[in-house]
């Protein structure tokens, strides 16, 4: 990799990771006050992110090697994503909804590959139970007001949609057209939300632009841009470098929201993303051993 597309590499890293991130503080600072409810954030936000990346899309030199328009499953799960996460921000602070979230993720992944047959290392089920621990932590009763238990399950269930929804896409031969279009397919199952949309529907103006801001910058350009990132990234660095997702969000929304970064969340999150790097780590040890045995 030379200098220049080296520099390329790292910052559209840095700008990727900063909007997945502005995705938590957002939907925070929209649905906190509120500005803005759940069901409309939800909604204007997806909108807001198909017109963005079919903006980008068009401006993409076709290869004409795919015509790959993604799928209707993965559609109903990155809107079952999008909906639960908006919903677990009426109950949670901008970082810890970014950890559970992440950690969802993750072991989502991880447990879906275990169904599949796939076997654990000792090092990588360490690191399950480690994650695990933090989340136990996250719950446990504190000094600080309690992780509310609705905004945790919704959370929940958003990661582990979003685990699907990345294990779905894996093998894509083009993802930014394939997240194109299960932007576009996931507007259908906004029919889901009607009754909240029509009995409790309310949007400020400046609840509208966080949802947008949402939807085309933090998650249109956002994802736009991580797949520029990952063509100078391996898969590891890749994986590792999300760890700094849920600690910038809780920056964020310390910054922009004053939530308080109590010790009790700094300890989940060490827990939570310690476990997890040494599940990344033990993974790609194992990987690495496999390839050499054979």
């Amino acid at each position: 990799m030379n200098k220049t597309s080296s520099y390329t590499t790292w910052l559209a890293t840095v700008t990727a990771l900063i909007a997945f991130a502005g995705n938590s503080v957002l939907c925070r600072l929209a649905l906190g006050e509120p500005q803005i409810d759940a069901a409309s954030f939800t909604a204007v936000r997806l909108l807001a992110g198909a017109i963005t990346l079919a903006i980008l899309l068009s401006l993409k030199p076709s290869s004409g090697s795919t015509q790959s328009k993604g799928s209707w499953w993965s559609g109903l799960m990155l809107f079952s994503y999008a909906a639960c996460f908006s919903f677990a921000y009426l109950y949670l602070d901008t970082g810890i909804g970014a950890l559970i979230l992440f950690a969802a993720v993750q072991l989502s992944m991880v447990g879906i590959s275990v169904f599949k047959g796939v076997r654990l290392g000792l090092g990588e089920l360490a690191g399950i139970l480690l994650a695990f621990s933090g989340l136990v932590v996250l719950l446990a009763p504190s000094e600080q007001a309690p992780v509310s238990l609705p905004g945790f399950v919704l959370m929940l269930v958003a990661g582990g949609a979003w685990g699907i929804y990345t294990l779905n896409g894996r093998g894509s031969l083009s993802p930014s057209r394939d997240t194109c279009f299960n932007f576009w397919r996931s507007l259908p199952f906004l029919v889901v939300l009607l009754p909240w949309l029509a009995m409790q529907s309310s949007i400020s103006t400046y609840g509208l632009i966080l949802a947008v801001s949402s939807g085309a910058l933090a998650s249109g350009l956002g994802y736009w841009i991580w797949y520029i990132a990952l063509g100078g990234l391996s898969a590891s660095q890749a994986a590792v470098l999300q760890l700094l997702v849920p600690l910038i969000a809780a920056l964020g929304g310390w910054v922009f929201a004053s939530e308080p970064l109590g010790l009790g969340f700094l300890l989940s999150a060490g827990l939570v993303l310690g476990g997890i790097l040494l599940t990344i780590y033990s993974r790609q040890r194992l990987a690495k051993i496999a390839v050499q045995g054979g």
